[in-house]
C-alpha cells in the first residue's frame, strides 16, 4: 500500500509540473531517470543529468528527472512509466542497471526513444543484446580513461598504487585493467625494474559511502598506498575521506572530481554529457537518429569519448594538471595522441572464474601481461 501511494503521489506531482510547464502544452520532454544515487553524485547521475540540462536549456526544451523508489529492474520500470505518463518523448537512463528494464520498455514504447548510457538492453535471463529501434546503446572505453590515469600516477613518481571498485561489472572491470596497463606502460618506458609498481586491487561489493569502505582505504594509506583509483560511485566520497586524513591522493572517476576535494589530482572520465548531447542533437537538430538508434556505439580517445581533465571550470587559465607532482599537460597530450591514433592498444576484458567477476592476482598478471607491476587483491 505504501509503494502504491508513493505512485500515485509521484504521478500527482508530475501532473502539476507539467500543468505549469512553460513552452510545452504536452509536458517535459526529455526525462532522464537516475540509478543508485543522487543526481547531485558528482558522478554518473551528475555527469549525464549536466548533458540533458545543457542541450534542453539551449534549445527551449522542457526536462526534468526522475529518482526510482526502489533501484531493482520492478522500480526502474516503475519510474519510466512515470516518465511516459508525464509526457516523455525521449527517456535517459545512465547505467547499466537500466539493461533490463530498457529491454522491457524499449517493446512496451515503441514511440519514445531511450538513450541507454552505459549499457545495452538485454532480457533477464540472457546476456545477449537486444537493441529496437528507438534505443541508443551508448558505451565507453573505460579502459582507455583507466590507461591514462595508471600511466599519469607513475609518470608522476608514484610507485605504490590502489584501486577500489564498486562491483566487478564490466564498465569498473575495464577502468581497473586499464589502470594496471597504463602503469606497466608507464613502468617500461621509464626503464623500472620488474616488480617496481606495487598496486593494491579491491571491489568493495557496492557503490555506497560507508565507514567500511572509508576502513579500506584508510589501511590501504597506512600501508604505503599513494593514491587510490577510487571507481565506484559513492565509494569515491569515503576513498577521499580517508586521503584526506592520511594526506593522500585520489584519482576520481566518470567526472571530473578535483572540485570534490583537494585530494583528488585527476580523474578518469568519460563523456557523458558530451555523449548525450551528441545523441539529443541527432533527434532534435540534425533529424540523424539512425546514427545511433537500434545499436550501440562507443565514445572512446578516438571521438574524445574519454580521458582525463584538461580545463579547470571557471578559470580558462588554470592548470588541470596542476595537483601532479611532474606530470604535465604536454605529456597528457603525447599520449592521448597516442592512444587516439592506434598506437595504443588497451585491453578491455580478461578471463575471470570467479562468477562475482572479481579477477585473481594471477588472472590479471597473466593475461594484461604485466612483468612492472605486482598486483595484491583483497
Amino acid at each position: 500500500m505504501k509503494k502504491l501511494l508513493g505512485i500515485a503521489l509521484a504521478i500527482a506531482l508530475i501532473a502539476v509540473s507539467l500543468a505549469g510547464c512553460s513552452g510545452s502544452s504536452s509536458g517535459h520532454e526529455i526525462i532522464l531517470i537516475t540509478d543508485k544515487g543522487n543526481i547531485d553524485d558528482k558522478s554518473f547521475n551528475q555527469g549525464s543529468w549536466e548533458g540533458v540540462v545543457e542541450f534542453a536549456k539551449r534549445e527551449g526544451i522542457s526536462h526534468t528527472y526522475i529518482k526510482p523508489e526502489d533501484d531493482t529492474n520492478d522500480g526502474y520500470l516503475a519510474a519510466i512509466d512515470l516518465a511516459v505518463q508525464g509526457g516523455a518523448k525521449v527517456i535517459v537512463t545512465p547505467g547499466f542497471l537500466f539493461e533490463v528494464p530498457v529491454y522491457e520498455a524499449q517493446q512496451k514504447y515503441p514511440d519514445v526513444k531511450f538513450i541507454l548510457l552505459d549499457g545495452a538492453p538485454h532480457p533477464a535471463d540472457d546476456f545477449t543484446p537486444d537493441i529496437r529501434d528507438n534505443v541508443a546503446s551508448i558505451l565507453y572505453a573505460e579502459e582507455e580513461s583507466g590507461y591514462l590515469a595508471g600511466y599519469a600516477a607513475v609518470m608522476d613518481g608514484m610507485r605504490n598504487l590502489g584501486f577500489m571498485g564498486g562491483m566487478a561489472v564490466p564498465a569498473v572491470q575495464a577502468f581497473g585493467y586499464g589502470y594496471l596497463q597504463g602503469a606497466e606502460d608507464a613502468a617500461k618506458e621509464l626503464g623500472l625494474p620488474d616488480g617496481s609498481i606495487k598496486v593494491i586491487y579491491h571491489y568493495t561489493g557496492n557503490f555506497e559511502e560507508n565507514d567500511t569502505n572509508k576502513a579500506t582505504a584508510s589501511t590501504m594509506y597506512q600501508e604505503g598506498v599513494e593514491v587510490i583509483f577510487a571507481c565506484g560511485g559513492s565509494v569515491g566520497k569515503s576513498v577521499m575521506s580517508a586521503a584526506a586524513e592520511a594526506g593522500a591522493k585520489v584519482i576520481g572517476v566518470d567526472v571530473d572530481q578535483r572540485y570534490d576535494s583537494e585530494t583528488v589530482i585527476t580523474s578518469a572520465t568519460k563523456g557523458l554529457a558530451p555523449s548525450v548531447i551528441s545523441v539529443l542533437e541527432s533527434i532534435y537538430k540534425t533529424d540523424s537518429w539512425e546514427q545511433y538508434g537500434g545499436k550501440t556505439t562507443y565514445f572512446n580517445a578516438e571521438n574524445d569519448g574519454v580521458g582525463l581533465p584538461t580545463t579547470v571550470i571557471g578559470d580558462e587559465n588554470a592548470d588541470a594538471f596542476d595537483r601532479f607532482e611532474s606530470f604535465t599537460m604536454e605529456d597528457y597530450e603525447k599520449v592521448f595522441g597516442r592512444l587516439k591514433n592506434g598506437e595504443i592498444s588497451v585491453t578491455r576484458s580478461i578471463n575471470v572464474a570467479d562468477p562475482s567477476g572479481n579477477a585473481t592476482a594471477e588472472e590479471l598478471t597473466s593475461q594484461l601481461n604485466l612483468k612492472k607491476v605486482v598486483v595484491t587483491t583483497r
